[in-house]
């Protein structure tokens, strides 16, 4: 079955519109030109503001004029995320979407439903001249993934309405209040490039297999960080085996659990036998530790040509300590709200290049204090390192308002439609409301969606019938929005 046979037909041709437009993050120029002239063509008043979010406007339906203004929010840009195997180059190739029983996932990419379902929501409600509603207008952002940069670029006076509605959250049945603030923290170490010694050999360890997934949402998982288990074995290669490191390439995107993590090393020719079979035997223990939280996990060594240089001996060791001793995971639970973690960092990203490498990590946390206090670690771990650290791109959380209107007018509608009231949850993901509400403090907030899984990795995927059931609910729900 083709997606676009499925249903609500008019929020999944829209879906199957936006999966043939490249759109990863901060390479959004196709789907902000294809965006516009959707709006356009639909004769509606169309804006693209100076940083690249769309505005696109709808006036009430007539009788309907005295509702509160709604902004309908979502995030026009995906993460390119791919299997290893998968030859995909997505600033020029369409998603390949299909059904796999109850279920919409791609081939061998992320999907795109996060935010994808949601920009394909707003559309429909744009393009439907049956459903009934306020004035709508919808805000469609840029480079959510990875800075938030079309949320902090965003301007005063430019919305008009008095509820926000964002529709990037992933379990339907929801209603999400609030949620974490973050900071990128960028490590850098400067090396220098010294000749191969003598008698060595080269080997390529890799670490694949993992699961990654969505750092906010999937970090409580406990599953393997590829950074974290390849420096492991770097420890020990450095400390006991006379290992030198020439380059490391791991992970991709900061707010993506890396899957996979690769290092070119060389070791004495004499070594090179304990070495494999010590890698081996690692590999056993990571199975063993991991077990089936991480099926596929594998670590593999395997000969390779001798590089030019090496990273020099110092700079390589000071690397390696800093990655096994920064803090990575959950770091605190929530102690106000069951299940929901406060506090944690994602090791996203260690690569080598051009005499630097990199440390990227993505911190988050609900508690400003708490946050303050993490920033504090890493300038602790990598301080005596020398190594330079940054912190930057910081967005606030959204604090929660049990209070709001509108929330207590969709948990009304939900148990009067499905009979049951809808959990009400903040998330550690990081949503762009805690900025938005900065822009705009009038605005009543809520944030739901249908349920995906696995966002941020080749594993996405998206609950058919929780879409149809998030469509009728946000439908019912614009048609019975309060009035000024």
């Amino acid at each position: 079955m083709n997606i676009t046979e499925l249903k609500p037909a008019e929020l999944w041709k829209h879906f199957y519109s936006l999966t043939q437009i490249p759109r990863p993050s901060k390479k959004e120029e196709q789907v902000i030109k294809f965006m516009k002239d959707f709006g356009e063509g639909l004769g509606l008043e169309t804006v693209v503001d100076e940083v690249g979010n769309v505005i696109i406007k709808k006036p009430a339906t007539a009788g309907y004029e005295n509702r509160k203004g709604v902004v309908l929010q979502g995030h026009l840009d995906m993460v390119p995320q791919k299997n290893s195997d998968k030859d995909h180059d997505f600033e020029k190739d369409p998603i390949e979407a299909y059904v796999d029983g109850e279920w919409v996932t791609a081939n061998g990419t992320t999907l795109g439903a996060d935010n994808g379902m949601g920009v394909a929501a707003s559309m429909a409600v744009l393009a439907s001249k049956d459903i009934k509603h306020g004035p709508i207008e919808c805000l469609f952002t840029i480079d959510e993934e990875t800075g938030m940069t079309g949320a902090f670029g965003l301007k005063p006076g430019m919305l008009d309405g008095d509820i926000l509605m964002n529709l990037d959250s992933e379990d339907e049945g929801e209603l999400y209040v609030g949620c974490a603030g973050g900071t990128n923290a960028n490590m850098q170490f400067s090396y220098k490039e010294e000749a191969v010694p003598a008698g060595h050999v080269a080997l390529k360890l890799s670490v694949t297999g993992l699961k990654g997934g969505h750092s906010g949402v999937d970090i409580a998982l406990y599953r393997g960080n590829s950074n974290k288990l390849l420096n492991r074995s770097l420890w020990y290669g450095l400390r006991n085996h006379g290992m030198r490191i020439s380059s490391i390439d791991g992970g991709s995107l900061r707010n993506a659990i890396p899957r996979e993590s690769t290092a070119v090393v060389t070791v004495p020719a004499d070594e090179k036998a304990t070495v494999l079979e010590w890698v081996t035997r690692l590999e056993d223990i990571f199975k063993a530790e991991y077990g089936s939280v991480e099926p596929e996990l594998s670590f593999k060594a395997e000969e390779v040509d001798l590089p030019a240089t090496v990273i020099d001996e110092e700079t390589a060791l000071a690397v390696v300590k800093g990655v096994y001793a920064v803090p990575n995971g959950v770091i605190r639970m929530s102690t106000d709200m069951e299940g929901l973690v406060e506090t944690s960092t994602n090791l996203a990203v260690v690569k080598s290049n051009d005499g630097l490498v990199e440390v990227l990590c993505l911190l988050r946390s609900s508690v400003d204090t708490a946050m303050d206090d993490l920033k504090n670690q890493f300038l602790a771990v990598f301080e005596p390192l020398k190594a330079q650290v940054v912190f930057e791109g910081e967005y606030p959380g959204w604090k929660p308002d049990m209070d709001s209107p509108i929330l207590k007018t969709m948990q009304e509608i939900y148990n009067n439609k499905y009979g049951k009231i809808p959990e009400i949850k903040a998330i550690h993901a990081g949503l762009e409301c805690g900025l938005l509400g900065g822009v705009y403090p009038n605005w009543d907030m809520i944030s739901f969606g249908p349920t995906i899984r696995f966002p941020h990795s080749p594993d996405e995927k998206v609950n058919i019938g929780t879409v149809q059931k998030f469509w009728d609910f946000l439908v019912e729900t614009l048609e019975n929005v309060p009035e000024k």
